[in-house]
């Protein structure tokens, strides 16, 4: 079945999508740890969950605490899941959902209970957004019973029935690059869907105009109205919304603060604050600048894009958005599920000269990779960055179709659908 067959089917329902994180955050290798699964607003993370525990028959074991019931339940009865596990096989382990339990009075205490009495019977999972990342950061009661994963929209090669170990990179950049070239087709309409209506599932799955339109209108509106009020004590909304829609138009280059500041009329720790929570509330993600002492390469500002693409109208903006997105998805599965560790950069040289994006491995360069609308040609200064970065792989990724041309043996122009499905 081709790429193209597996997408449709999903699309049509009659195929599940399969995560790439169900595989690393559900595996037995964290044994008792709950798992925390933080991510944007409507990103996939309750259905996960909800099929994990159908996959282990644990389907009655989901709770979510923003239904009155639950929280109900536990006012009258604090260890109901005791009562509810009497209906698990003696020999079986439970799975469990607590569902924005973060929005409960003390629920971190909530938390240390249920996993402290149940642990050697149930493995947790909690889903949430802003406040699952934003206590880890702080220091919490719950120091070494979890593990916090990220679940970002959905990947070209998630909707084209990869498996996970397709995109997992290897010792070699070269042999990762060449990995991905080898012998695929037919995702190209994945990637214009996507393009066309977000990697959000519930938009991409519907495939409606209107729909899409009315979901993209109203999603950064809930996140400021619900999360950023959740977690912050800024009044000023309106002003956080006119930075957001600032913002698309600031798309794949540093961002100055001071620009911003000026624009709205705001003082510059005002501004910064404001970038810092619509991070925490996955409206945004940075990316900043790799730098190293005693080359050409320079200290920049970090850029921004946004996790929903369709906040981008320029469609060079976008395609660069959405080639941004997934890379960090790609670097947060593989911190996840490897030894080493990566991260996501760009790298700007005196001159000015950019490339889009550097990934490194345990802060080395492993590979250079160039967002471009349209084939035509690999830009000089592309060659100086991968010279002076240890000769490591470059690959410009086209907006375009069927391309695939190799440089000197290390540099590459490639379709985008091919080499992120």
């Amino acid at each position: 079945m081709t790429f193209l067959h597996i997408y449709i089917n999903i699309i049509m329902g009659k195929l599940p999508v399969k995560r790439f994180l169900d595989e690393i955050a559900y595996s037995d290798i964290f044994s008792r740890q709950m798992r925390f699964v933080a991510g944007p607003r409507q990103s996939g993370k309750t259905t996960s969950a909800r099929l994990q525990l159908d996959a282990m028959r644990c389907g009655m074991f989901y709770y979510n605490w923003d239904r009155r019931e639950i929280r109900e339940r536990y006012r009258k009865e604090g260890d109901f899941f005791s009562r509810d596990l009497l209906n698990m096989p003696p020999a079986g382990r439970a799975w469990a959902c607590f569902d924005e339990i973060h929005k409960a009075p003390k629920w971190k205490n909530i938390l240390k209970d249920f996993f402290d009495t149940h642990q050697d019977k149930a493995s947790f999972i909690v889903t949430g957004s802003a406040r699952l990342d934003m206590f880890r950061r702080a220091g919490d009661s719950l120091a070494g019973r979890y593990f916090l994963f990220k679940m970002n929209p959905l990947l070209i090669a998630e909707m084209a029935g990869r498996k996970y170990k397709d995109i997992l990179p290897e010792d070699n950049p070269q042999a990762y690059v060449e990995k991905m070239i080898a012998g695929k087709s037919g995702a190209q309409r994945i990637m214009d869907d996507m393009l066309r209506f977000s990697s959000f599932p519930e938009p991409l799955m519907s495939g409606n105009e209107i729909f899409s339109k009315k979901w993209h209108q109203e999603y950064p509106e809930r996140i400021i109205k619900e999360d950023l009020r959740d977690i912050s004590s800024i009044h000023n909304l309106e002003k956080v919304m006119d930075l957001i829609y600032l913002l698309p138009g600031k798309i794949g280059v540093p961002l100055s603060i001071n620009a911003l500041r000026e624009d709205l009329e705001l003082n510059f720790n005002t501004v910064k604050s404001y970038m810092n929570y619509l991070v925490l509330t996955y409206v945004l993600f940075e990316v900043p600048p790799y730098h190293r002492k005693k080359t050409r390469l320079v200290k920049s500002e970090k850029k921004a894009y946004f996790f929903d693409l369709a906040l981008v109208d320029n469609p060079a903006a976008r395609f660069e958005n959405f080639v941004a997105l997934e890379l960090l998805t790609r670097v947060n599965l593989w911190n996840d599920s490897a030894g080493d560790t990566f991260k996501l950069c760009f790298v700007k040289m005196r001159g000015g000269n950019e490339t889009d994006f550097l990934l490194t491995r345990n802060n080395a360069p492993y590979l250079l990779i160039e967002a471009k609308s349209s084939a035509g040609g690999i830009d000089r200064h592309h060659y100086a960055h991968s010279a002076l970065l240890g000769n490591i792989p470059f690959v410009q990724l086209t907006r375009e179709k069927d391309i695939l041309k190799t440089h000197q043996n290390r540099f590459f122009e490639v379709s985008a659908s091919r080499f992120l499905s």
